[in-house]
């Protein structure tokens, strides 16, 4: 064996059983960041469970795996997981499976309070040992099958993900509003240097705008009827005048007096934004019918395709969309690095290559983003994933197949949250004027 094929087989062993970084074998592919390409391995590991969850939840799979899988019956009977692997299989096994990622990340959440720099052994767990991480966390996704009492266990642990979900859907229109604020933050600066950032911001604003009416608009046209959907008519109309107030608001003098940099930008965000949700909304409200010429008819739906469920394939993009970048939350260089970050290990050098790609050790002095609250972040995001997959509280029925007919409960989960984003927006255009003297410069 040549040198170089070993030191690449030793590195590669050092990365996954110890605690150094890990890069691509190739030199070709730009320089990457400790703290970026952790990030992504534990987005992996997520995702990985995700999908799992999902597999778990479709009868689809089940059937295709007990019809093409040899002697699945008698696996099934000695692996003790019930007839054909009902234990494995439904809600029931989705929350259990959840469980184990929630306690995997919220250990980690622990463990990394107060981490300050990558050079103390926290920090090198946190960053590597991605082999052993990866057994501990499938260790804890299945100890939720042998827990006692487990029809104890799935009613307790339903509310507490009930209440994670709620949480993470917070957090997740926090660091929205967050965005949309340093958008035009950044944008206005650049005004100083070149007058053509007034043109980009008018610009981008009026798109915005037009989507967020064209969006109401639509909805008004296809998800009302003269004779039914009252909810519907209601909650467009209340939106669609929030949307419009929280604009004037924006741009009133007494809020530009004591916050300069609020504009239209950052409502006409919002309000895009609360059009998503409004329409995800009414996607999962349960269908409405009305009696015409004899008949019942559909009314309030999507007008094409099959005219019930196409509308919820739409929702059901963006929002996995929106999932995958609030748990990444503001690390753009995921985005420029997604197709990068496959590991290659070095040593802890400032940087390395040994002919693989650079690794740059950027958390030495300090680090880049709070271990603690990532951790964090993704406990809550196994919460809502749980909850998403299993339909909240119409778990007892649900299958992913169904995922996208309509429920009440989800129904208001989402109307509730565009109040709630309104309301952080409000409340941040508003506070420096209440506070003034804690927002001085």
């Amino acid at each position: 064996m040549c040198p170089a094929h070993s030191c690449a087989v030793f590195l590669q062993l050092a990365c996954c059983c110890g605690s150094a970084a890990c890069s691509l074998c190739c030199g070709c592919c730009p320089k990457i960041k400790q703290s970026t390409s952790t990030r992504f391995m534990y987005a992996l590991f997520f995702m990985l469970v995700t999908v799992t969850c999902v597999i778990m939840m479709s009868p689809t799979v089940e059937t295709a795996m007990r019809e093409n899988i040899p002697f699945y019956t008698k696996m099934c009977e000695k692996l003790n997981a019930g007839e054909n692997c009902s234990t494995l299989v439904g809600y029931s096994a989705v929350y259990k499976v959840c469980f184990g990622m929630a306690c995997f990340f919220f250990f980690f959440s622990v463990f990394t309070i107060r981490v300050r720099t990558s050079t103390g052994c926290r920090a090198a767990v946190h960053n590597g040992f991605w082999f052993f991480k990866f057994v501990a966390l499938l260790a804890c996704c299945a100890g939720g099958f042998f827990l006692p009492n487990q029809e104890k266990f799935l009613e307790v642990w339903r509310y507490v993900g009930a209440f994670g979900g709620f949480l993470f859907i917070i957090i997740q229109l926090m660091l929205l509003v967050q965005f949309a604020h340093r958008w035009n933050q950044n944008w206005s600066s650049g005004v100083k240097y070149n007058k053509i950032w007034y043109a980009a911001l008018a610009l981008v604003t009026l798109v915005l705008f037009s989507v967020a009416v064209g969006a109401l608009v639509f909805m008004i046209m296809f998800y009302t009827d003269p004779e039914a959907c009252f909810l519907n008519k209601l909650f467009l109309g209340v939106n669609g005048g929030l949307c419009f107030v929280v604009s004037l608001l924006a741009i009133s003098p007494c809020i530009q007096t004591f916050q300069p940099t609020s504009g239209l930008l950052q409502s006409a965000i919002i309000s895009v934004y609360v059009m998503y949700l409004t329409f995800s909304a009414l996607a999962s409200k349960p269908v409405e019918m009305v009696e015409r010429n004899g008949k019942n008819v559909t009314v309030c739906v999507f007008p094409y395709k099959s005219g019930l469920q196409s509308d919820t394939n739409i929702v059901t993009g963006v929002g996995t969309a929106i999932l995958l970048l609030v748990v990444k939350k503001k690390y753009y260089s995921f985005l420029k690095r997604v197709f990068f970050l496959i590991y290659f290990p070095e040593d802890y050098d400032d940087e390395k290559t040994a002919g693989g790609q650079n690794v740059k050790y950027d958390e030495r002095d300090g680090t880049i983003y709070s271990y603690c609250y990532f951790h964090f972040v993704f406990f809550l995001g196994s919460l809502y994933v749980m909850m998403t997959v299993t339909n909240w509280f119409h778990y007892e029925n649900a299958k992913i197949e169904r995922l996208l007919e309509g429920s009440w409960s989800v129904f208001w989960i989402k109307m509730a949250s565009c109040w709630v984003c309104l309301f952080l927006y409000m409340w941040t255009l508003v506070v420096p004027m209440l506070f003034p003297k804690r927002f001085q410069a």
